[in-house]
C-alpha cells in the first residue's frame, strides 16, 4: 500500500462495506485533495450515500482503511473530526424540527446540534448565519419556521448550515433533488460561485444527474454496484463510454458553458 498522503482531506484505500450478504462498497480507492471539487455519480443503489457516510466519519469500513484529514477511522475520536466537516442531506433535513427558526437551524451548527436549546450565540454568529442564508438565496427567511419551507428552500438552508463552521470538507448529498428548473439553476449558479472561491473547502457532491453538476466541478467519481467505474478529472471521466457503463444505458454526453448534459443515444 502506498504511504498515506497527510495533505489529503480524504483518502480511501481498499474500502469495502458489507451489510449481511450485500456488498455496498467494493475495494474503493479514492483521494480528495484540499483544492478539489468532486462529484460522485451513479444510479440508485450504486453506493453513493454509503461512500458519503464514510467521508462524513459517520460509518466505518468493513475492510480497508479510510483516512479523514490524515486520521484513520477506527483509531481516532470521530467527534473531533465531524466539526471540520460540513454535511447536507435529505436524511439530515428530516431530523430538523419543523418549528425551528431558520436562523437557528444554521447557527446551531456551531455546537453540532440539531434544534436550538440553551446554547448562547453572539451577534457575530447570527451575522454569519444570516450572511450564509443570503449567499444561498434565502436571506429573508431567517425568522421563518423551518417546516414552512419548500424542499428546495430547505436544501439551501442546509447548505448554509453546512458552511457555518467554516469546514475543511463540504459534503452535499443530492442538493438539487426535488427542485423545479428555476430553483435548480439558481442553486447551481450559487454552487458554481462557491466552487470558484479560493477560500471554499474541498467538496464532494453526490447526484444521479450530470445536469445537476455545477460548472466548478473539477473531478468525478463514477460508481456502479459499489465499484469504481472511473475516477479523475471531470473532462476525462465524463465520457459517453464511462457514463454508459455507469448507468447501463447507451448515452451521449456533451459539455456547454462549463455544464454537462447526457441523453439516451
Amino acid at each position: 500500500m502506498a504511504g498515506i498522503d497527510d495533505d489529503a482531506v480524504l483518502r480511501l484505500d481498499g474500502v469495502s462495506v458489507r451489510r449481511g450478504d450485500k456488498l455496498l462498497l467494493d475495494s474503493i480507492d479514492w483521494t480528495v485533495e484540499e483544492d478539489e471539487r468532486w462529484a460522485v455519480l451513479g444510479a440508485n443503489g450504486a453506493g453513493k450515500t454509503t461512500l458519503l457516510q464514510i467521508a462524513a466519519a459517520s460509518l466505518h469500513p468493513t475492510s480497508g482503511q479510510a483516512h479523514v484529514f490524515g486520521e484513520r477511522l477506527g483509531s481516532v475520536d470521530v467527534f473531533e473530526l465531524r466539526p471540520r466537516i460540513g454535511f447536507a442531506s435529505a436524511a439530515l433535513a428530516d431530523r430538523i424540527p419543523g418549528g425551528e427558526r431558520v436562523v437557528d437551524v444554521v447557527v446551531s451548527a456551531g455546537y453540532a446540534v440539531i434544534g436550538r436549546w440553551r446554547e448562547a450565540y453572539g451577534e457575530l454568529d447570527i451575522a454569519r448565519a444570516t450572511g450564509l442564508l443570503h449567499r444561498f438565496g434565502v436571506g429573508d427567511f431567517g425568522e421563518r419556521r423551518y417546516g414552512t419551507l419548500s424542499q428546495g428552500e430547505k436544501a439551501r438552508v442546509q447548505i448554509a448550515r453546512a458552511l457555518m463552521t467554516d469546514p475543511e470538507l463540504l459534503l452535499l448529498d443530492e442538493p438539487a433533488a426535488g427542485m423545479d428548473l428555476g430553483g435548480r439553476e439558481d442553486l447551481l449558479r450559487r454552487l458554481t460561485a462557491l466552487a470558484a472561491d479560493a477560500d471554499a473547502p474541498a467538496s464532494v457532491l453526490v447526484t444521479h444527474h450530470v445536469e445537476e453538476l455545477p460548472a466548478g466541478i473539477t473531478n468525478v467519481l463514477l460508481l456502479r454496484d459499489g465499484r469504481v467505474v472511473a475516477a479523475g478529472a471531470a473532462r476525462d471521466v465524463l465520457t459517453a463510454e464511462a457514463l454508459s457503463e455507469t448507468f447501463g444505458l447507451a448515452l451521449e454526453v456533451e459539455r456547454r458553458g462549463g455544464r454537462w448534459y447526457a441523453r439516451a443515444r
